[in-house]
This record gives structure tokens, sequence and C-alpha cells, in this order.
């Protein structure tokens, strides 16, 4: 597998609007039990979003965009709920199929929307910072753009937009690990061919607009970070 440059033309199985609804409802279930083993998002909560979240000496409110099946932003609005952090969270996603499975996830704290950027922000929508997990990957040059633009314009706050690092070895750890997860779903296929679209840390960095730092949070794993301009 030459994995040396991104495969930005490969699609996934789960983003076909015709794919099979049983096979892409069990994969978002699934989602919960693998970001959890391979997202990072404990750690990135821990470093950037609570330190956030606690200085602000009030309620927050935190966006999830593009959130999928909504087990990441479920699983923050735990943790800072444990941690007594007052915070009214959003996932929006502008797919249908998503949303049914996010609002199966909701709690009293988590509120789930059919919406993309651009709606938000017409909406006059603002949040004290906003995450998107996986998203990075999906989109083209120009919708990286518009995309990372947006979210600033949505955020008075941190903007952590995690996904995955392209390499060798994050590709033949999954193709094996995933194996008992993936009866079922889409995860095997559309997990690998996420990992052939995905950046290394520099190309995201030059692929990113002024303004944009990319970390490394953990193995196989980039953030990129930037300041909110909803306040600008």
């Amino acid at each position: 597998m030459n994995l040396t440059e991104r495969d930005e033309e490969l699609l996934e199985l789960m983003d076909d609007p015709s794919c099979d609804e049983r096979r892409l409802q069990a994969t978002y279930r699934r989602f919960g039990t693998i970001n959890r083993l391979i997202s990072a998002w404990g750690g990135v909560y821990r470093t950037l979003l609570r330190p956030h979240l606690t200085g602000l000496g009030r309620p927050a409110r935190v966006l999830d965009l593009g959130c999928g099946g909504g087990d990441v932003v479920t699983r923050l609005a735990t943790l800072a709920d444990r941690d007594g952090l007052a915070v009214s969270w959003v996932g929006a996603d502008p797919d249908p199929r998503a949303h049914e499975a996010a609002r199966l996830r909701g709690t009293g704290d988590v509120e789930f929307r059919v919406a993309d950027s651009t709606e938000l922000i017409a909406a006059g929508e603002r949040f004290d910072a906003v995450i998107s997990n996986h998203v990075l990957h999906h989109l083209s040059r120009a919708s990286l753009r518009a995309f990372t633009d947006d979210s600033r314009m949505l955020s008075a706050g941190p903007v952590l937009h995690a996904d995955i690092a392209r390499g060798r070895l994050a590709y033949g750890l999954y193709a094996i690990g995933i194996t008992p997860f993936a009866p079922g779903t889409f995860l095997r296929t559309d997990g690998l061919r996420s990992i052939r679209r995905s950046y290394r840390a520099d190309e995201l960095a030059a692929a990113l607009p002024e303004g944009w730092s990319v970390n490394c949070p953990a193995p196989f794993r980039l953030v990129a970070v930037a300041d909110g301009l909803a306040d600008a």
C-alpha cells in the first residue's frame, strides 16, 4: 500500500447516500468504542479544552461540528459533568442519517442538530469552543479552508479539529486491530480508506490557513488548533 501521498479521491462507503442503512447505523453505534480506543479525546479534553472551560467561570457552550453519530460530544459531556463544569453541548451534522444515530445518544446536556457551519453562522450562533473529530480528511483543499474559517467564526475560544495521522504503521495496526469490531459495519473498509485520505502533520500545517498550528497528542493522531474569531 502506497501511503506516500494523500489519496484525496478515495471515497468512503458510508458517505454514499445509497449505502446499506443497517450497516451504516451499526457503524455509528460502534464508533463509540473505536473512538474511545484511538481518538485521544480524553487527553485533548484534559490539556486543551477543560482548562479553557474552567477558566471561563460561567456556563459554557461547545459545538461539535460534523458530529457524526454523536459519540465524541456525548463522551466529552460526561467528562465535563464529572469535573463539575456547566456546559451545554451541541452536535451538528448536515447528514440526517448521522442525526438519526446521534439523537439516540442524546443526554440532557447534548443537543443534536441537522446543520452545517454555514447554517449555524447564518443563525447567529456563537460558542465558547468548537471541536471536530475525523472531519478534515473528508475535505478537499477548498472545503478545508471554508470549514476551518467557519469554525473560527463560530468560536469565541479555542477551535480543535482532531484527525488521523496517515502512516504505514497506523494502517497496519488498524487493519489488524479493527477485525473484532468490524463485522456488520463499514469500520474496516472505511477506516483504512480514512487513513489513506488523511494528512501527515506537515501536510496539514501547509494546507491550513494562517493562524493554525498542528500538534500530535498521541501516536497516529493530529489536532489542528486555532483561536476563535467570534469576538473579533
